[in-house]
C-alpha cells in the first residue's frame, strides 16, 4: 500500500504557478530571491513561494477581497547600519 503524501495535481499546478509568477510579480521574485539567499535550493524556494501564494489565495477567497500585490508581498525597508561614535 502506497502512502499519499501530497495531492499531485495541486503540486503540479503550484510548480507552474510559482514559476510563472517569478517573471510576472516583482514581490514574488523578491521572496524567491530572499529564500535562495537564505540557503534554500530552487525547489524548496519555489515550494515556499507556492505555499505563500496559496495562503494569499485562501485569504482572498475567505474575505472576498481582490488580490493586492502590496499586501501579499510588502516591500521591507533595508536595514540601516549605524556607526557608534
Amino acid at each position: 500500500m502506497a502512502r499519499r503524501v501530497k495531492n499531485q495535481r495541486l503540486a503540479s499546478v503550484g510548480y507552474v504557478w510559482a514559476f510563472a509568477s517569478l517573471t510576472a510579480s516583482p514581490g514574488a521574485r523578491a521572496h524567491y530571491d530572499r529564500r535562495r539567499a537564505d540557503g534554500d535550493r530552487h525547489t524548496a524556494a519555489q515550494r515556499n513561494l507556492f505555499n505563500r501564494m496559496l495562503g494569499c489565495l485562501h485569504y482572498c477567497l475567505t474575505k472576498r477581497s481582490p488580490y493586492d500585490e502590496q499586501a501579499a508581498f510588502p516591500i521591507l525597508p533595508a536595514p540601516q547600519l549605524t556607526i557608534a561614535a
